[in-house]
This record gives C-alpha cells, sequence and structure tokens, in this order.
C-alpha cells in the first residue's frame, strides 16, 4: 500500500498543463499500453548520449598527461570533476524540472552539452578542458531526472516495466561503452576526437529531439530557494569530493571535508523541511515517507555502490596485472554492459507480469555469487572465465534496477516525481563515488600489507583486489536484505497515469 496522496503546501500556484510552441497534443496524455511514447525514445536517445561521457575520458587519462604534462591524479580530476558536479546540480533539478517546459528542460540541457564538448575539444590547456567537463556534467545532470519523470507521467502504471527496462539501455550500455569507445578513437587520433566524434552525434539528437518533442505534464511556478541551493551543492559535492579524497593525502583531509559535507547536507534536509509547511522545498522530502520508494532509495544506493566499485576493479587487474591495452580492455568488458542494456526491457517486460520479488531477489542473491566468483580470480585466470563472471554480474544487476526504478517511483504521487527521481539520481552518484573509494581503500590496504609482509606486487596486487571484490559481496548481502521487503508491485496512487 501507498501513503496517501499529500499536498504540495499551502502557497503552491495551481498547475498548468504545459502547451509550449511545438507540443501539440502531448500534455501529459497515456500513451497506450504496448506501445513506447515517441517523447520516451527521444528522452532516452539523449541520455544515452550525455551518459557515455562519464566514463568515456577513462582511457584517455595516458594521453592527457603526456599532452598537459600532468599526473595522473591530475587527469583524474576529469572524472571526479564530472561526478562532482552531478551530484551538485541533480539536487537543483527536481525544482527545475516543475517549472519550466519538457521542451525547456530539454533544450537546456542539450545545449548545456554540447557547448561543454566543443569547449573540450578545443581546450587549449587542462584547466580549460576540467572547466568543459563541468558544463558537460551540468547538462548531463538534468536528463536523467527528466526522462524518468517523464516517463511516470505518461506511462501506464502496468506498462511502466516494459518501458523503464527500455531506459536501461541509456543507464547500462552507455557507462559501459564509455571505454570501448574512447579506446577505438584513441587508436585513431588525439584525444581531441573523442570530444569532436561526440559534439555531432549529440547536436543531431538534440535538434531531431526539439523537431518532435512534446512538452508532458504539469509546471508550477515555484519560488527557489538560493540558500537550498548552496546547501545541497556545498553539501552533496563536498561530500562527493571527500570520498574521492580518501586514499590520497590520508585520513585527516578527507574526514574533514566529509564531515563538512554530512553537515551541510544535514542542514540542507532540515531546511526543505521547513520550506515543506510553506514556500514549496528545492527537494521534497516527503518522498521517504511512502515505505517502497523509500526501500528502493536504499537498495539502488547499495547497488550502485557494489555496481561502481566493481567496474573500477576489473580494468585496475586487466592492465595493471594481465597488460592488456585500453582497448582491448573495453572490448572484454563491453559485452556484459551490451547484454545488462539488452536485458532490460525483456525484465520489464517480465516484471509487469510477474512483479518485482521473482527477479529481484535472485537477482540479488546472484550478485552476491558473481562478485564473490570475482574475488576468487587470479593472476592465470582465463578471459573467456573472466568474461563470464562479468556477464552473469551484469545480467543479475538488469534484474535489479529496472524492477526496483520502476517500483520505487510508482510508489510516489504524480506531484512528488520530478523530485524522486532527483533524489535518486544525487544518491546514485554518491552511492557510486562511496562504492569507488572504498573498495579502492581495501585494494590499496590489503595490497599495502601483503607487500610489507614480503609478498611480490603481482600477488600483493591480487591479494589487494580479491578482498575489494569480496566487500563487494558483503556490499551485495545488503541488497538481499532489501529485496526480500519489497512488494511484488504497487497500487498506481491516486492521481497516476490510467491507461487507455
Amino acid at each position: 500500500m501507498t501513503a496517501p496522496l499529500e499536498t504540495s503546501g499551502p502557497t503552491e500556484v495551481p498547475a498548468r498543463h504545459d502547451r509550449g510552441a511545438g507540443a501539440g497534443s502531448g500534455s501529459g496524455s497515456v500513451a497506450p499500453v504496448g506501445r513506447t511514447p515517441l517523447v520516451v525514445k527521444l528522452l532516452v536517445a539523449a541520455t544515452f548520449v550525455v551518459i557515455l561521457n562519464e566514463t568515456i575520458m577513462v582511457n584517455a587519462i595516458p594521453r592527457l598527461m603526456v599532452d598537459f604534462s600532468i599526473t595522473e591524479r591530475t587527469a583524474q580530476w576529469l572524472s571526479t570533476a564530472f561526478m562532482l558536479t552531478m551530484a551538485a546540480v541533480i539536487p537543483v533539478t527536481g525544482w527545475f524540472l516543475q517549472r519550466v517546459s519538457t521542451r525547456t528542460a530539454y533544450t537546456a540541457a542539450m545545449a548545456t552539452f554540447s557547448a561543454g564538448t566543443l569547449i573540450a575539444a578545443l581546450a587549449p590547456t587542462f584547466e580549460v578542458l576540467l572547466v568543459a567537463r563541468v558544463v558537460q556534467a551540468a547538462g548531463t545532470a538534468v536528463m536523467m531526472p527528466l526522462l524518468m519523470t517523464t516517463l511516470m507521467t505518461v506511462v501506464a502504471a502496468q506498462d511502466r516495466g516494459r518501458v523503464m527496462g527500455q531506459v536501461s539501455l541509456a543507464m547500462a550500455c552507455a557507462p559501459a561503452l564509455g571505454p570501448t569507445v574512447s579506446g577505438v578513437l584513441l587508436e585513431l587520433g588525439s584525444w581531441r576526437l573523442i570530444f569532436v566524434a561526440v559534439l555531432p552525434v549529440a547536436v543531431l539528437v538534440a535538434v531531431l529531439g526539439l523537431r518532435q518533442l512534446e512538452n508532458v505534464g504539469e509546471t508550477r511556478r515555484t519560488p527557489v530557494s538560493w540558500l537550498s541551493v548552496a546547501l545541497a551543492a556545498g553539501g552533496f559535492g563536498s561530500f562527493v569530493y571527500g570520498v574521492s579524497r580518501i586514499g590520497a593525502t590520508g585520513w585527516v583531509e578527507p574526514t574533514l571535508i566529509i564531515a563538512v559535507g554530512v553537515a551541510l547536507i544535514a542542514s540542507f534536509a532540515a531546511y526543505q523541511l521547513v520550506l515543506q509547511r510553506g514556500s514549496g522545498p528545492l527537494m521534497d522530502l516527503r518522498t521517504l515517507r511512502h515505505r517502497n520508494y523509500a526501500i528502493s532509495l536504499l537498495l539502488m544506493s547499495a547497488g550502485f555502490m557494489a555496481f561502481l566499485g566493481s567496474m573500477i576493479l576489473l580494468p585496475l587487474y586487466l592492465q595493471n596485472l594481465r597488460g592488456l591495452s585500453e582497448l582491448e580492455t573495453g572490448l572484454l568488458v563491453m559485452p556484459g554492459g551490451v547484454a545488462m542494456g539488452l536485458l532490460g526491457p525483456t525484465v520489464g517486460r517480465i516484471y509487469d507480469r510477474v512483479g518485482s520479488r521473482p527477479l529481484v531477489i535472485p537477482g540479488s542473491i546472484g550478485m552476491v555469487a558473481f562478485l564473490f566468483g570475482l574475488s576468487r580470480i587470479g593472476t592465470d585466470t582465463p578471459y573467456a572465465l573472466i568474461l563470464a563472471l562479468h556477464v552473469g554480474l551484469m545480467v543479475t544487476l538488469a534484474m535489479i534496477f529496472t524492477p526496483v526504478f520502476t517500483i520505487g517511483l510508482a510508489d510516489l504521487a504524480p506531484h512528488l516525481y520530478s523530485h524522486g527521481s532527483s533524489l535518486l539520481g544525487t544518491l546514485q552518484q554518491v552511492a557510486g563515488a562511496l562504492g569507488t573509494a572504498l573498495l579502492v581503500v581495501i585494494l590499496d590496504g590489503r595490497s599495502e600489507h601483503l607487500a610489507a609482509s614480503g609478498a611480490a606486487p603481482a600477488d600483493a596486487f591480487m591479494g589487494g583486489l580479491q578482498w575489494a571484490f569480496a566487500a563487494g559481496a558483503v556490499i551485495g548481502v545488503v541488497v538481499v536484505g532489501l529485496a526480500l521487503l519489497l512488494p511484488a508491485k504497487v497500487d498506481a496512487p491516486e492521481g497516476a497515469p490510467a491507461p487507455h
């Protein structure tokens, strides 16, 4: 059962339907069951393009170190800054998506992302390239909440699993394909070619999207709390930055930064509770009163900790220990990401028929099993076995993420969709950063301990890697426990879309 439909606050102006230029008839009408709305297809394509860039720079780090005469840790800031910006901007999207039309949000996101890509392609210095990545991330941060909010608005409850499965093409395939795409492009030329190749695709998707995109849902003219913006950006940004510094400069500096981030996040949450009694909050925390959404949020956070943390471990093993090139590494891990994305629609259709428990419970148990299997690999494990373990892990994650996304957001009333997807996106970034830092610290700590005990460098690294994958399996046990608390499905709340 879901919590009762809640009001949005006494000072909100009544919502109005969007019918901007080119909106046609699309002001939140629900698509017939079995048909994916065009607006969702367009947003999936755009989201795929922008999310691809979250991991596309991983393989370019050696080139950047030479071209800009920088250290590896400095070059890693291209990924860290992207993640920090996502964590800081996503909390604002709940308010932003309620205030502007679908077309306006889409235009702002794709224009910002394209501008960042152009700046990156022309960047004369590393500092300019870093700014360009921040601009790219600001556009990316809007796309996933926009996609999720739109999907929940225009897709009937009994068809959401199937359509949400298609979203996994953007969620899973794009990050997995990023290193592969960059590996191919780096074989052909300079790191600038990465951005040169992405830019026309982004512009084409943006133009085609605007020609076909219709406004959906409703907008509300709510005021923005700039104090909330500052607290959210400072809090989530500081927390993710502090986590990313763990193991780089000892423990004192990261701990202090994390403490500041936690304090600012707590202040942000407390202030949102105050705003909920009057003017509209930046992020409506009444979403957390919905039991199934709250469980889904925790489950997704734990799942992303294990998922993204493990994603960084396998390339380290393949390149540092087995001597594979960036391209070879990308090609080896690509099948898993592709399998996860392509299975999404099938998993979604199964969810629509049988609910979440027959998928999420076996999927979470399988995730633990495959992570444990990866913790047993050695210096001469056959590549075929590594490939099988990785594909198996991605398949089990597909069984988890699509149903949990669907059941979590379906538990909310329509006026909370944008806030729910915003909070979910924010915690994904935080959980990903935390999981990556945690598993890398475990890898480094165990490796250093074994090296100090006289182990050979390869054996020390392997021992650390095994402990890190085992830690990922332990996080997976939390996912199993939370999966047992999920219902099969949730009843659509009052005001949710009904089928035609």
